[in-house]
């Protein structure tokens, strides 16, 4: 199978120390956090914490702050996994039919793998009808898909996460530093931004 990521290498990965990660493991937690509970909670100076959020989101550790959706309660109750195998490998066939799977009504992730399938989209429907028109109109329906199997799942359980275990208290002097006092200021709406004050 080619390997469409071969032109685009992994970034290296980001030098991070004990506040980095605290700071991290907390708006994993909750990421509308404000700037001086996400502090508090990482033990550093607001300053250090709001420039520690700036530099995160800058060199793309944080990519973006995200909703969890009750899927059931947007009616779509059903998960599904469905395993996708192509017929031919052609690097085109396989980013087109890759951008088609991302744009399928109620894909909430598509991986492209290694082995015997292709493809694993995990879906969310509002009945088993649904589910079989999405196969039928989103994914059988492309010529270079040879084969698909799908999988009801019966429950969705998070992970434990690369950041599991990290304490979220860090009151070393060294971390009560503000690195870069003028670049201390975050934007309205930034992940560790300070709630407005009443005047």
């Amino acid at each position: 199978m080619p390997d469409l990521s071969s032109k685009k290498p992994q970034p290296a990965p980001v030098s991070l120390d004990g506040t980095d990660l605290a700071i991290l493991a907390a708006l994993v937690e909750d990421g509308r956090m404000t700037n001086a509970a996400l502090a508090a909670r990482a033990g550093v100076a607001e300053s250090t914490c709001a420039y520690r959020v700036r530099a995160l989101r800058q060199s793309g550790v944080i990519a973006s702050v995200n909703a969890r959706l009750n899927l059931g309660a947007l009616g779509h109750p059903i998960h599904a996994i469905i395993k996708v195998r192509l017929g031919s490998h052609n690097r085109e066939h396989i980013r087109n039919l890759y951008d088609k799977l991302v744009a399928a009504p109620g894909a909430l992730t598509v991986l492209h793998v290694g082995g015997d399938d292709d493809f694993l989209l995990h879906v969310a429907v509002e009945s088993p009808e649904k589910l079989r028109d999405l196969i039928l109109e989103h994914v059988t329906i492309y010529p270079v898909v040879q084969r698909t199997e799908t999988q009801l799942v019966f429950e969705v359980r998070e992970g434990r996460g690369v950041l599991n275990g990290v304490p979220l208290t860090n009151a070393s002097p060294a971390a009560n530093r503000v690195d870069h006092p003028d670049q201390a200021t975050l934007l309205p709406g930034e992940p560790g931004s300070a709630s407005p004050r009443r005047q």
